[in-house]
């Protein structure tokens, strides 16, 4: 990702430390000789203190305090000298003790500063210099003054090993800087991707639900509030899949609540009139061969039986037209709610065939159908199996030469096509825009030979229309393909593989 939040973390970390470093070098360079600076005045005063006190008390030669003046001399790096009012020297801390006594003796005649000479502190007592030896060319610290018995004095520490130990300080810095640095970039990136796995995941997984693709889940084992996000997540994918189905089903019903009303007195004229029309040949069928039985125009029990087998026969087919025009009847009138749940078109086709079998094979006909993957799709399950009954009846009664049925599952963006083709005639041209109406018949003798009442596709239609998909019909020289599509709920990414 060009934005990873894992580069961002590492890159804000390695920022930070690099600007905590780059500041300590900077606050250490700038101020550090100052701060050494101002310890090593302190302690010379320190010094001060301790032989002006020892002076004071005589015990300037004793042992306790030369103890106490070599402390001082190397705890701190300092030369001493101290002189009395004739010059001679009285205690000092160097062997070579001549050029302190000589420096001394300048300062006291006004001979011992130059103009480079930079002054620090200024008492009555005593003064405080950074000076420049022209001899060495090193810098030092120098105090001199008088104590308060009388006696001379010159402390001096050289400067050098505080710039040398500045220095120092610095370049080490730099070092453990450096390798804080690598070593911290290290760790931030191992400890950056445990923290951006699970937001991957959840990336993801929020990626497939925006494809309304429910079935992801967070399975993190963690505490933390990246967890809670996903259980979060999980649920909020449970509660998606439940309202879009219902959202669906409300949708459905709304679309068809709109063109309702428009709709039923010019049903409910055409029902009436078809009805009329259809029922008229089996009603006076009925009556005329039950008119025949009671006046007993025929007396044999052949003819007698057949009078009856023509009754019973043609009252079963106003029978089951009667229920299929029920059933139309309820979907166009909007009284039968459509469902729309998530299932598995694949599976439902599957158990249908399965339990066809027998019947094709009864009929002679071949029935055909490719391995096809799981297809989750949004409908009402119990409408879509109706109108593939209805698209398979319907091969088998015109099934013919040879004899094939075939079934396909053909995928297209968010839309899977179910077809069912038959080999046989086509439908004539003329006929095509028709079949879909009520009681519409292309071959009327053979459809009365099997008993079709022309209301199949009827109801296919209704169907598909209470479901807003589409469906149609296309010719072929050797047969006829039936189709309808349903939306599924995954993209055509496994066809296109």
């Amino acid at each position: 990702m060009k934005y990873s939040i894992r580069r961002q973390f590492a890159l804000v970390f390695c920022l930070l430390m690099t600007g905590t470093i780059l500041l300590c070098w900077f606050i250490n360079n700038t101020f550090l000789e100052e701060y050494y600076l101002r310890n090593k005045q302190k302690a010379m005063m320190d010094a001060y203190q301790s032989v002006n006190e020892a002076s004071n008390e005589g015990a300037i030669n004793s042992e306790d305090f030369d103890i106490e003046f070599q402390k001082i001399c190397g705890k701190n790096n300092i030369s001493i000298i101290l002189l009395d009012a004739k010059s001679k020297t009285l205690k000092t801390s160097m062997n070579d003790y001549e050029i302190l006594s000589k420096q001394l003796v300048d300062y006291v005649f006004g001979k011992g500063t130059t103009i480079e000479d930079e002054l620090l502190e200024l008492e009555e007592n005593y003064e405080m210099y950074i000076k420049l030896d022209a001899r060495t060319q090193l810098q030092y610290v120098d105090m001199w003054g008088v104590l308060d018995n009388g006696n001379l004095f010159l402390f001096r520490s050289p400067l050098e090993g505080i710039q040398e130990s500045v220095a120092l300080a610095n370049r080490f810095l730099a070092y453990v800087g450096i390798g804080s640095a690598i070593f911290s970039a290290l760790i931030i990136l191992l400890v950056s991707r445990k923290i951006t796995e699970p937001i991957m995941e959840l990336t993801r997984i929020s990626e497939r639900m925006s494809h309304l693709d429910f079935d992801a889940e967070y399975t993190g084992s963690s505490k933390t509030e990246i967890a809670l996000l996903g259980q979060n997540i999980n649920h909020l994918s449970k509660t998606l899949e439940t309202t879009i189905s219902e959202l669906k089903s409300a949708n459905n019903e709304l679309q068809r609540d709109i063109e309702k009303k428009s709709k039923i007195d010019e049903m409910r004229k055409d029902f009436l009139s078809n009805v009329s029309h259809e029922l008229k040949t089996p009603i006076a069928l009925i009556q005329g061969y039950a008119e025949g039985l009671k006046e007993g125009i025929s007396d044999d029990e052949e003819s007698r039986n057949f009078y009856c087998e023509v009754i019973m026969d043609e009252a079963a087919k106003m029978n089951h037209m009667v229920k299929k025009l029920l059933t139309l009847n309820q979907l166009e009138y909007g009284n039968d709610t459509v469902s729309m749940e998530r299932f598995d078109i694949t599976a439902l086709i599957n158990n249908y065939l399965s339990s066809a079998a027998i019947l094709c094979r009864q009929k002679d006909i071949k029935l055909q159908m490719e391995s096809y993957p799981s297809i989750d799709v949004w409908a009402d399950e119990y409408m879509v199996e109706e109108v593939f009954n209805n698209y398979f009846t319907n091969a088998m009664n015109h099934v013919a030469e040879k004899r094939v049925i075939d079934v396909k599952l053909a995928l297209k963006d968010k839309l899977v096509r179910v077809s069912v083709f038959n080999t046989g005639l086509p439908i004539p041209e003329e006929s095509i825009s028709h079949i879909w109406e009520k009681f519409y018949k292309v071959d009327k003798a053979r459809t009365r030979q099997y008993g079709g009442s022309g209301v199949g596709l009827s109801i296919v239609k209704a169907m598909m229309d209470a479901m807003n998909q589409k469906y149609g019909v296309i010719n072929y020289d050797n047969g006829v393909e039936f189709w309808f599509e349903l939306e599924t709920t995954r993209a055509t990414d496994e066809k296109e593989k």
